[in-house]
């Protein structure tokens, strides 16, 4: 008599492979639905109440603010109001930060960018002595913090006469600014296939000819990136700001705080100064939030 073997089913292909995925993995992939999508969309919603309750609130009467929470504008949107803002433009002090505000904003990002983007070209591509100590010294700026230089650049700013003026903000922003901007630079301007370079130069290009008709068309991405982060830092400092200004000088965010210290019920000039304070750099990264997610990801990792 013989034996009877009985053959098995073979497996399916594939079957080995999903066996050998951890939980993890089997769980991640089948949590990438409809499902977690709408979980995030939640999230996302979630965070912009205070958003939406600062600009309702702007929209509101001073009594309307007391009495209730802006949230019951929603049962009468009729009594929006734009007379906030009336007296908002009429405050001669916050419409004169907000000046001040750009003042500020603007120079120390396009130095930043400029500084920035030669310095990590020339890093990146141009052969000098000391070129890898120099920048691991510049990498090494990345952990000093901003607090350790507050009170000896504040000394040296007034024995220059730069204390309490627009220049000296611009100056701290620029020179706390350029670390990361040569980090992210370099990385991302050394990516660029070096044949492209050759070719450039063996047509005859000089290294300013190369940067700018090769090297900055290339490197769009990154350096708007970094001027999105540079705007939204130096726009929303407040305590760089309130060391080194004055009364005359002073940013939209000192403005609102000098405000809600000597006039603590002064709700209809604080709540549209808040949110036209934070709508405006909401409104650049919301702008070029692609630029953002592609210059970081492609400059952090060479």
């Amino acid at each position: 008599m013989t034996a009877r073997v009985r053959k098995l089913p073979a497996a399916a292909p594939g079957t080995a492979v999903r066996a050998r995925r951890s939980l993890g993995a089997r769980l991640a992939e089948r949590a990438g639905g409809g499902l977690v999508r709408l979980f995030l969309i939640a999230v996302a919603l979630f965070w912009l109440v205070p958003t939406v309750g600062l600009l309702l609130a702007s929209l509101r009467s001073p009594s309307d603010m007391s009495a209730s929470g802006w949230w019951t504008v929603l049962q009468k949107p009729s009594r929006l109001t734009f007379e906030s803002y009336r007296k908002l433009l009429e405050n001669g002090d916050i419409t004169h930060s907000l000046l001040n505000t750009v003042l500020i904003t603007v120079p120390a990002t396009a130095l930043v960018v400029a500084i920035g983007s030669l310095a990590g070209y020339a890093f990146a591509w141009m052969e000098f002595p000391g070129r890898d100590w120099w920048f691991v010294g510049v990498v090494g700026l990345l952990v000093v913090p901003v607090q350790v230089a507050l009170i000896p650049l504040a000394e040296l700013f007034g024995r220059i006469g730069l204390f309490g003026t627009v220049l000296g903000v611009v100056l701290f922003h620029t020179g706390f600014g350029l670390p990361f901007a040569v980090f992210l630079l370099r990385n991302f301007f050394a990516e660029i296939p070096r044949e492209l370079l050759e070719a450039a130069r063996l047509d005859g290009a000089g290294e300013l000819r190369l940067f700018a008709r090769v090297v900055l068309p290339l490197g769009g991405p990154a350096i708007a990136s970094l001027g999105i982060f540079q705007f939204l830092w130096v726009w929303n400092d407040m305590l760089v700001a309130l060391v080194f200004t004055k009364s005359g000088t002073q940013p939209i965010t000192v403005a609102l705080q000098t405000q809600v210290r000597q006039f603590g019920n002064n709700i209809d000039v604080l709540a549209p100064g808040a949110f036209l304070s934070m709508v405006i750099p909401l409104a650049v990264f919301f702008a070029f939030q692609r630029q953002f997610v592609s210059g970081v990801m492609a400059g952090a990792v060479k």
